[in-house]
């Protein structure tokens, strides 16, 4: 295991869903943090309690601008990046997800090689893995991605994966699967089918599956997804990707039993049985992870469910 006390730790993303969780989970090592981040889609308050640390510290800057971004990371000993545009926004804007996506991130992996970082980890994705060949899926999986944002993860690992045999630049990639928990979006265009089945439930309507529901996620919450990323920090593990998931499949129809039920609703969902689905199956295997990370998810979807729901109660009630 890598010794990081003592050490300064740039979080690349770091006011976003998965970022600031990790940056509270930093506020209990014997670290210093920068935080950068364009405060995009990352929002301050998301670090309220973790900027009261003065150990901790917010530099607003964006991954495209390579001078600012540069600055921002000077003298820190380890990077984690989790910048990026959503699959759909990359969808809609792929120009976008080529400019923040790949070329943030190689901004991010030559500013990391320059000042001689000594571990870049990296947010990946399931995605890179597209509609599966078998399942569980392990790290061994092919690339069927046909997606922009699928584009944009498999270029970053492979740039990584490229810096290092060129220059011995240490890193490893996260692939996660479907994160979910408090600070998830809950506005706007981009939020999960948690927020969209919350919503309309809160509404007194059905939530609406594009499909007949059968469809399976491998649900991870989002303080697990944080912890893989310090294990990652720690341990003696590079130029490897990783799987970051549960490790069970769980469909949408079970989904939103739990949610109803937890909502105590008597909702029907409806089914839009006409539409095009997406990726029908998801469940990955996290021997790897746990063997050379000694990471194992440890919170139940219930468990995490119950703590969104109240969380994002109390952030409707502060928007109010």
């Amino acid at each position: 295991m890598t010794e990081i006390a003592g050490s300064r730790i740039a979080v690349v993303g770091g006011a976003g869903l998965i970022g600031s969780h990790l940056v509270d989970q930093l506020t209990h090592e014997d670290v210093s943090v920068v935080v950068i981040d364009n405060l995009v889609r990352g929002r301050r308050g998301n670090l309220a309690e973790a900027l009261t640390s003065p150990r901790v510290k917010l530099v607003v800057a964006d991954i495209r601008d390579q001078e600012g971004l540069r600055k921002a990371m000077e003298g820190s000993d380890y990077v984690v990046h989790l910048a990026a545009l959503w699959l759909l926004q990359c969808r809609e804007d792929p120009r976008a997800c080529l400019e923040v996506n790949v070329v943030g991130t190689q901004n991010v992996i030559e500013a990391a090689r320059e000042l001689h970082v000594k571990k870049v980890v990296f947010s990946s994705s399931a995605s890179v893995y597209g509609e599966p060949s078998y399942l569980p899926m392990d790290e061994s999986h092919p690339f069927n991605n046909r997606t922009a944002y699928g584009a944009s993860k498999i270029a970053g690992e492979q740039m990584l994966r490229a810096f290092y045999e060129m220059y011995g630049l240490n890193y490893v990639g996260l692939r996660y699967f479907n994160v979910y928990g408090p600070r998830q979006d809950h506005r706007g265009a981009y939020v999960s089918v948690f927020m969209r089945f919350l919503d309309r439930i809160e509404r007194g309507e059905p939530p609406v599956f594009f499909g007949d529901g059968g469809q399976t996620m491998d649900f991870v919450y989002v303080e697990d997804v944080a912890r893989s990323n310090l294990l990652a920090l720690k341990s003696l593990a590079t130029d490897a990707n990783y799987n970051i998931a549960s490790g069970s499949e769980t469909t949408l129809n079970e989904l939103a039993a739990l949610i109803l039920r937890l909502k105590g609703s008597t909702l029907q969902p409806v089914y839009q049985r006409d539409a095009v689905p997406g990726i029908q199956r998801r469940r990955a295997t996290v021997e790897k992870a746990k063997k050379e990370l000694g990471f194992t998810a440890t919170t139940s979807l219930e468990e995490g469910l119950k703590k969104l729901i109240a969380w994002r109660a109390s952030a409707r009630a502060r928007e109010a």
